[in-house]
């Protein structure tokens, strides 16, 4: 599956910088209407004055980021579709078929890293609703001469 991401700045409700990193190409999966549960991962970080992360927060998120999307391109049971930072809060949205083995694919990728404060939410979202939404406000076309 061709993967491309783009990454642009939002603005949250109290008007802060949101940077929304969203994943590309996921036609297919939609339509295919086997990943019908979407699950939120959400990290409040102590906020730098611009409201995004330390250098610390900011180097465990990229290597959370880059441990979960190593396990879920290996394991197909979700697909991380959007990453949302700023106003003090980080972001990791995947939309998965099975919540039991998301659960267990999500755990065994971060076993290694450091403790982090994360909240998990996950509710049914058969239509991708979230991701649209996500899309419609973010969304960069692909460059010409990607």
């Amino acid at each position: 599956m061709k993967e491309r991401w783009w990454t642009a700045p939002t603005e949250s409700e109290s008007g802060a910088t949101v940077l929304v990193t969203g994943r590309d190409y996921m036609d297919d999966v939609i339509s295919g209407g086997k990943y019908i549960y979407r699950v939120t991962v959400s990290w409040d970080y102590n906020r730098l004055p611009n409201g995004m992360p330390d250098d610390a927060d900011a180097r465990l998120m990229e290597k959370a980021t880059d441990s979960l999307q190593a396990a879920f391109n290996k394991d197909k049971v979700a697909y991380m579709t959007g990453i949302y930072t700023g106003d003090g809060r980080r972001d990791w949205i995947f939309y998965t078929k099975n919540l039991n083995i998301f659960n267990k694919v999500f755990n065994k990728a971060l076993e290694e890293l450091d403790t982090m404060p994360l909240a998990i939410e996950a509710e049914g979202d058969p239509d991708w609703e979230e991701y649209k939404e996500m899309r419609e406000i973010s969304y960069i076309p692909e460059d010409e001469s990607e």
